[in-house]
């Protein structure tokens, strides 16, 4: 079992940054890829971003591209999301996801655990 524990969401002005943080806790932490999603009200689930086990590779959501920034740190079992240059159609509530696949990390079903989630208010 991995848990995994978001933090760091909050309400911001557009144009300001965030940084979300998932740590994670349980089984070894550099065996499973790193996913980020989002929901917002009303919506579908939608992917954010990805970051592989070693973190020597990176997808986003060509929407987020250039003002997110997955990262991990294996030793402290936490990835981030820096988020900047935020939007108010980047309101959302934010979910880290875990998987040991190697398949399409943008699909939310290859993920095996999941976060409680963190809100993210972007006002204008």
């Amino acid at each position: 079992q991995v848990q995994l524990v978001e933090s760091g969401g909050g309400l911001v002005q557009a144009g300001g940054s965030l940084r979300l943080s998932c740590a994670a806790s349980g089984r070894t932490f550099s065996r499973y890829a790193m996913g980020w999603f989002r929901q917002a009200p009303g919506k579908e689930r939608e992917f954010v971003g990805a970051i592989s086990r070693g973190g020597g590779s990176t997808y986003y959501l060509r929407s987020v591209k250039g003002r997110f920034t997955i990262s991990r740190d294996n030793a402290k079992n936490t990835a981030y999301l820096q988020m900047n240059s935020l939007k108010p159609e980047d309101t959302a509530v934010y979910y880290c996801a875990a998987t040991g696949s190697n398949s399409d990390l943008t699909d939310g079903a290859v993920y095996d655990y999941w976060g409680q989630g963190t809100q993210v208010t972007v006002s204008s």
